[in-house]
């Protein structure tokens, strides 16, 4: 668990890893965020020495669970891309459970396994290690063991079929987005969507983050 922004404010915000595991493309997320309030991440276990990577989502929920009772207090937004949108989903699942319903934001997430993890993994990969450049001695490698542990898990899970907390799907331009949208749908009676128009990987260039901070403010402020 890392902490980011300390700032005192009404909303508490927890970042979920997308594939590969790291927190490095949620920095301008971050900024924006912490203008709010508190903001922590989690990070995937695989990227540093001596770890094993999760290669199911149901493993990392029993990783992550018991981190969520080290926060100062309980979060009221979890928000992730890609992978970590469907994390962010399955924890305020658990945590309804408890009787808490967090806001969820998921940026270009499948609730069913999207047939880019399917069909081909290896392009998806490369993707991911095209985002790298850290220079640390076994790092890529570490990289590349822990993304393909995630695609797994990625093609391999279906969303837990109803949460009625308030959710935001943030879908990227492609021709599955209309079966994208339905499948959350399903699960969701709060769904809200707004799209961005641009591919997977590059939601988080400047021009598209603004977009997509304006959906989420304007979600934020109607909860």
């Amino acid at each position: 668990m890392s902490a980011f922004g300390r700032r005192p404010g009404p909303l508490r915000t927890l970042l979920l890893h997308p594939s590969g595991g790291g927190l490095g493309q949620y920095m301008a997320v971050i900024s924006h965020l912490s203008r709010r309030g508190p903001v922590h991440g989690i990070r995937a276990a695989g990227l540093q020495p001596a770890e094993a990577p999760d290669d199911s989502v149901d493993a990392m929920l029993r990783r992550y669970l018991p981190l969520l009772r080290t926060l100062p207090e309980p979060p009221d937004l979890l928000l992730g891309w890609s992978l970590g949108g469907v994390l962010a989903w399955e924890l305020a699942v658990a945590l309804a459970g408890t009787g808490r319903r967090p806001a969820v934001a998921m940026v270009d997430s499948y609730a069913e396994p999207w047939s880019a993890c399917r069909a081909d993994p290896g392009e998806l990969l490369g993707r991911i290690l095209d985002q790298f450049s850290s220079p640390e001695p076994g790092a890529r490698e570490r990289l590349e063991r822990t993304a393909r542990a995630h695609l797994k898990a990625s093609a391999e899970h279906y969303a837990s079929r109803h949460y009625d907390g308030p959710v935001l799907l943030m879908p990227c331009a492609g021709g599955e987005r209309e079966a994208q949208v339905a499948a959350w749908a399903r699960r969701s009676p709060r769904l809200v969507h707004r799209e961005v128009p641009c591919g997977h990987f590059e939601v988080f260039r400047p021009e598209h983050h603004r977009l997509m901070m304006r959906h989420l403010d304007a979600f934020l402020n109607d909860l």
